[in-house]
């Protein structure tokens, strides 16, 4: 049975949006078939968990690292970069499934013939959440802990309210080794080939152009 599901008036104007204002029961067949683009709402083991609004924040890092990712992909076109609100289905090793809903994924054009029209079938290459004060907990535990067994081969957890980020990539055991954390630096990224970024780029957020010119693509 669907619960706590309400229909109200989204706050951009001309939209309508599905909102959840507790957790909701229903299969996962159901949730597919409720949900929409303008549904912000994760699935996990029959349980329909609400994303709350994002903060300020939280959108400017994460649109700007959208950003970063697109453009790098733009010069080096290995993959595509997907923003919320986009699912991922993940299974796993006990047949556990849930459908995430992460900051952003990068699916490999070798993996592209994993996307649906509403989710990603399996695992994405590249998995990056935007922590937040009320999410720390799920982001560097519960959901550290599920794409790590879901074979996310990298997981990036971005605190932009701490200006912390943390690194984690999968070792030849599936585990996740913590290759990077801290405020400043470079972090060089094992799924796409020679992209690179410095860390307070995250918190300085500097044009693109001089970014291009790091690079070298300018």
């Amino acid at each position: 049975m669907i619960r706590s599901v309400i229909q109200m008036t989204n706050p951009i104007p001309g939209r309508e949006g599905k909102v959840v204002v507790s957790e909701a029961e229903m299969s996962l067949e159901q949730f597919l078939a409720w949900a929409d683009e303008d549904t912000h709402a994760e699935w996990v083991s029959g349980r329909v968990i609400p994303k709350m609004p994002a903060s300020r924040v939280h959108q400017r890092c994460n649109g700007f690292l959208y950003k970063l990712v697109a453009t790098w992909l733009d010069h080096h076109p290995i993959g595509e970069v997907l923003p919320p609100p986009f699912l991922v289905r993940l299974t796993m090793p006990d047949g556990k499934q849930m459908l995430r809903e992460p900051d952003l994924i990068v699916v490999r054009n070798e993996h592209l013939d994993r996307l649906t029209e509403q989710y990603l079938e399996g695992a994405p290459d590249l998995v990056v959440e935007i922590v937040s004060a009320g999410r720390r907990a799920t982001d560097r535990g519960e959901k550290f802990d599920e794409y790590e067994a879901a074979g996310v081969p990298e997981y990036w957890m971005i605190d932009p309210e701490r200006k912390q980020a943390e690194f984690a990539q999968l070792n030849e055991q599936g585990v996740y080794q913590l290759v990077y954390s801290g405020s400043q630096g470079v972090y060089r990224s094992q799924v796409l080939p020679n992209f690179w970024l410095r860390v307070e780029w995250l918190w300085q957020q500097p044009p693109l152009p001089e970014i291009l010119q790091a690079w070298g693509l300018i």
